[in-house]
């Protein structure tokens, strides 16, 4: 490879949410981070090399975006996802978490629901709540290990007051990635009961082989006039720190109303490396892209061998994509609490605790293997001499 994913890099002390976060006071900082979702691995060096040469300028005023910007976009979508994006479509904000809330804030009122597919990335739950709408769950069906969408369900719970699903494309933490004709049967439903659908593809470049990520917007006309997709490089790049994410709105409607709210939050400004960062990822990240991915993909198939093998109590759901694994802990026959006390002071691991996403993800808990090699056997080597133990 080019580029060494085995490197490890320690991210301590440099004001990292992952690394300079311990769970417990008196830990003495020995703890092995696996939670939080950003890469333990350097950008690619184009993209330091592009931040580089743009700070040596010298002269950081206020910044426009330029035809290359939306062009790298556009041309990263067309092929690698077969999405042909317009540039008018996209409307740029610095996280699609913050463009989340705002586009709950657009296209419902107080009181209107707004659908969930748990157990589902937390911040869907507070951009909902937060601007006092109701959450309505449709649980995913678990099926020897394999979640489904339970459209049953989804249909039963449907009435009048119910506006927008937010979709979880690839899913964050179960690793699914939506087949076409799963997207289609809710993309029907959604139709035919005037539901917007909200699709988060944060996760779009994250997929494994044998797997392909379809943009629910990209399956027919209609999907695409009755949707939002959220996308960004930050993920796909580890450049979460730099906040930029792209909102794409094809409906002239809705994307009148989108920007509306953002020019009443007087939300309009860029980060100028963030746009840097996001063109040198695009045009010039290929390469380390694709080793990235076979290093991650590499570590998910480590890590459930070695559980699989040396820790039978546990059952690691088939990822996939992402480099999130979902972790089922419930044969150790212990409470949320004791389970995650157990996991920090025993195992020396901090993992998200699955009741996060959502009460159907209890007794399970979401890793983050990406990070180098060592470091991903160092964690499970921990965790199973702590099982090995009880």
């Amino acid at each position: 490879m080019k580029y060494n994913f085995d490197e490890i890099i320690d991210r301590r002390n440099t004001d990292c949410v992952k690394w300079d976060h311990d769970k417990i006071e008196g830990s003495n900082n020995d703890l092995i981070q696996m939670w939080i979702a950003d890469m333990d691995f350097k950008v690619p060096m184009e993209v330091i090399e592009s931040i580089k040469a743009r700070a040596d300028h010298g002269i950081f005023g206020y910044t426009n975006f330029n035809d290359q910007y939306f062009n790298s976009i556009m041309n990263w979508m067309k092929k690698h996802h077969s999405f042909d994006i317009s540039k008018e479509w996209i409307v740029s904000t610095s996280t699609i978490v913050s463009a989340l809330y705002w586009i709950v804030q657009t296209y419902t009122s107080v009181g209107d629901k707004i659908i969930i597919q748990t157990p589902v990335y937390h911040r869907f739950k507070g951009a909902i709540e937060d601007n006092h709408r109701v959450i309505l769950e449709n649980p995913l069906k678990e099926v020897d290990g394999r979640y489904y969408m339970d459209f049953e369900d989804l249909e039963s719970k449907i009435d009048s007051t119910v506006k927008m699903i937010i979709l979880c494309n690839p899913h964050n933490p179960i690793g699914r990635v939506w087949t076409k004709e799963e997207l289609t049967r809710l993309g029907e439903i959604c139709l035919k009961n005037n539901i917007l659908v909200v699709a988060d593809e944060i996760h779009c470049d994250l997929v494994f082989k044998g797997y392909k990520h379809i943009p629910f917007a990209s399956i027919c006309k209609e999907f695409e006039e009755n949707s939002i997709t959220c996308i960004a490089p930050t993920k796909t790049f580890n450049l979460a720190g730099l906040h930029m994410s792209n909102i794409v709105i094809p409906n002239s409607e809705l994307r009148e109303k989108f920007n509306l709210t953002l020019k009443l939050n007087a939300m309009g400004s860029i980060n100028i490396f963030g746009m840097m960062a996001l063109i040198a990822a695009y045009e010039k990240g290929e390469t380390w892209y694709e080793e990235m991915m076979e290093y991650i993909e590499g570590n998910y198939n480590y890590l459930k061998d070695y559980i699989d093998e040396n820790i039978p109590k546990l059952k690691v759901t088939k990822a996939e994509g992402t480099y999130l694994a979902w972790i089922d802990f419930k044969a150790l026959g212990m409470s949320e609490e004791k389970l995650n006390k157990f996991l920090i002071e025993e195992g020396k691991i901090v993992l998200n605790e699955g009741s996060v996403f959502g009460k159907n993800g209890e007794g399970f808990g979401r890793m983050n293997f990406a990070c180098s090699r060592k470091i991903l056997e160092e964690a499970l080597n921990s965790l199973n001499k702590a099982i090995n133990n009880i």
